[in-house]
């Protein structure tokens, strides 16, 4: 009897221990699997270009609506590529503002790629016109993260309505009498010189607003970061020590002009007299026509634009930078103070844009861009700067520009912060 039983318990415990074992080998099956499935994953992601980065999703554009949901869902996945093959808080946030010149952008893209220290770099792309091709430039970047985001109103998205060109718009020249007699949607608001709106026009100054306000509160690739986020557009080129500039200029502002509220590390000259003021800054009032190229906005001069959004969203100007003129020293009560390169680390290439659309000529524009380099060489890289120089730093008013009289065009601007 004793055998019998001691024969049941050693069964029972054999089959226990088979029970088990047979758990531990499809739990490990199991794991293993998953293992070698994410390793096939991650492999796939690399072979793609875009390490770390699972979540990208390719844009569709086979109708207005796809595309439409796809600029809505990148917007809100906010896929940065090359995220685990430069791991880390960035050390500069660079935001580019793109249109539709693919030549300029490769122009720019390639400066970037010879700039030192790129690998710390956040590339930060926004887009108004949406392309396979302007995609596949930007998603080429290896050389450090990058990040797309898209303008949601675009007038790419919205053709036959606002914020687009609706065909029930008066036309840019009729009279306001004859809008109101026509009927036409906007004929109660020309701009301050008797037009009326022009989507193309206005859709700069829309995305350069919408774009401020978007990196600063929604990208939480930038949430952590402490620097200045420096604003370029598609058509700009940047010198090699862009970033050791950049630096200099960091340090210098923190124990020589602890007043100046925004860098600008480009300039207009075009490159001239560069070996002789590459070490050289100075000081002055914000001014559009000088300091809107490579302008680095900290965190805290963007609240306080924020807090004149109004006087932005309203101001009768369809350019960005003359607004922000406007402001400084209006809203702005104390005018915004700039520290400013004198020998420009930021090129402007573009021959052609918004008002003008033919004989763009960008192998012409490198072959400057390369020339003003090759001179500008044994001037690069200075190992300290030097106050080159200052002007009062007071409000300057000018004759504002027009275009952007439109209530709706107001109305929109000022949702973006309550919208996104």
């Amino acid at each position: 009897m004793r055998f019998r039983l001691l024969r049941r318990n050693l069964l029972l415990l054999l089959g226990v221990i088979f029970v088990v074992v047979t758990l531990l080998l499809s739990t490990r099956v199991l794991v293993v699997s998953e293992n070698d499935a994410g390793a096939a994953s991650f492999g796939d992601d690399v072979s793609s270009g875009s390490r770390g980065t699972n979540s990208c999703e390719t844009f569709s554009f086979a109708s207005l609506s796809e595309l439409a949901q796809s600029v809505y869902s990148a917007n809100y996945k906010q896929c940065v590529r090359n995220a685990d093959r430069f791991p880390g808080e960035p050390q500069l946030v660079l935001v580019v503002q793109v249109h539709n010149r693919p030549e300029y952008l490769r122009l720019l893209i390639r400066s970037l790629q010879r700039a030192a220290e790129v690998h710390s770099f956040l590339l930060v792309f926004s887009h108004d016109y949406f392309s396979q091709e302007i995609n596949t430039i930007v998603q080429g970047i290896t050389f450090c993260k990058v990040l797309q985001i898209y303008f949601p109103f675009s007038t790419q998205l919205y053709p036959k309505e606002f914020p687009g060109q609706d065909p029930r718009d008066c036309p840019r020249d009729a009279s306001k009498e004859e809008a109101l007699r026509a009927g036409c949607l906007n004929a109660d608001h020309p701009d301050s010189y008797g037009h009326y709106r022009e989507a193309f026009i206005t859709q700069t100054k829309h995305h350069w607003w919408w774009k401020l306000h978007f990196v600063w509160e929604r990208v939480p690739a930038v949430q952590g970061y402490g620097g200045y986020v420096v604003f370029l557009e598609e058509d700009n080129y940047v010198m090699p020590d862009f970033f050791h500039f950049y630096k200099l200029m960091v340090e210098f502002r923190t124990t020589s002009c602890q007043d100046c509220d925004m860098l600008a590390l480009g300039n207009h000259d075009g490159g001239t007299d560069f070996a002789s003021t590459s070490d050289k800054v100075s000081t002055s009032g914000w001014m559009s026509t000088k300091h809107n190229m490579g302008m680095a906005i900290s965190r805290e001069v963007y609240y306080k634009l924020m807090g004149c959004s109004n006087d932005y969203c309203t101001y009768d100007d369809y350019n960005w930078d003359w607004t922000l003129q406007h402001l400084s020293g209006t809203c702005v009560s104390k005018p915004l103070k700039v520290l400013a390169a004198q020998a420009s680390r930021v090129l402007h290439t573009g021959d052609c844009g918004l008002h003008q659309k033919e004989n763009c000529k960008p192998e012409v524009a490198s072959q400057k861009a390369e020339g003003i380099l090759q001179k500008a060489r044994d001037g690069l890289f200075p190992p300290r700067l030097v106050l080159g120089g200052t002007e009062p730093v007071e409000h300057k008013a000018h004759i504002k520009n027009g275009g952007w009289g439109d209530v709706r065009d107001h109305v929109l601007c000022n949702n973006y912060s309550k919208r996104l």
